[in-house]
């Protein structure tokens, strides 16, 4: 059966709620992202004021979504390999339109029960900030020219905590949530480890990590929104997970 994509979001699931998801195809496409193409010289513009105020950023090549289709069937769409500064431009306009950005959550459980998040460090794009350890998918991302979820989540989150999700039991299935034309996707591994022995590891291994990309991790254990300074998606995604969705 086809798959009607679009550019808005139209019949799309309510925001802020967690939905599962039966499938997830995202086409990776040849040339330039559109809305690349139509703001090229505005993104150039913002990315020099961006480095001006943080000249760690790096312009590096993420997927970036044009046309997607969202319900709990599938989750279906085409990407573009983009620059960095052109998705941190649209990412700043009061009124997102012209693409989509998903990005996917590996959430690490510990044996008693706790969320495993991050703080991201003050150079990142998103200083301070609590979430589950992920990243925007990349052209390690691609394969056989479709995004893929699963090792993009594997790579984030060994690349951040050095922990392996190959050593966690995944639940069954994929779920998603949407705020904004971010859509993140979702996915429960579980470890046979306390929480307290996973974040030792996470000590361990943000010694020897040479990006230094998050400032410290949190063993999560209540869906209180204003515990930590959460990103965007995550309030939805506790309140799902620690079971107090209204």
């Amino acid at each position: 059966m086809s798959v009607l994509l679009s550019e808005d979001t139209t019949g799309w699931p309510p925001e802020k709620i967690v939905f599962p998801v039966g499938r997830i195809e995202l086409r990776v496409m040849d040339g330039d992202h559109p809305y690349h193409v139509e703001h090229a010289a505005a993104a150039r513009d913002n990315w020099n004021r961006e480095l001006a105020a943080n000249p760690a950023f790096y312009d590096g090549r993420m997927l970036f979504q044009h046309r997607l289709s969202v319900s709990e069937e599938a989750i279906t769409g085409e990407s573009y390999v983009s620059p960095f500064s052109t998705f941190m431009y649209w990412r700043g306009q009061r009124e997102r339109a012209g693409g989509f950005h998903v990005f996917a959550f590996g959430m690490v459980v510990s044996s008693d029960g706790a969320l495993i998040a991050i703080r991201m460090g003050q150079h990142t794009a998103n200083p301070g900030q609590v979430y589950c350890p992920a990243g925007s998918m990349d052209e390690n991302d691609i394969v056989d020219g479709y995004c893929d979820v699963e090792g993009n989540m594997r790579r984030e989150v060994l690349e951040e905590t050095g922990l392996d999700l190959r050593d966690g039991v995944a639940d069954p299935g994929y779920f998603a949530t949407h705020s904004d034309r971010s859509v993140t996707l979702l996915r429960v591994y579980r470890f046979p480890l306390t929480a307290d022995e996973i974040l030792a590891r996470v000590r361990q291994h943000m010694l020897v990590d040479e990006e230094k990309e998050i400032d410290g991790a949190l063993a999560i254990r209540s869906a209180d929104p204003a515990a930590h300074h959460y990103s965007a998606a995550m309030p939805a995604i506790l309140a799902w997970f620690f079971g107090e969705a209204k």
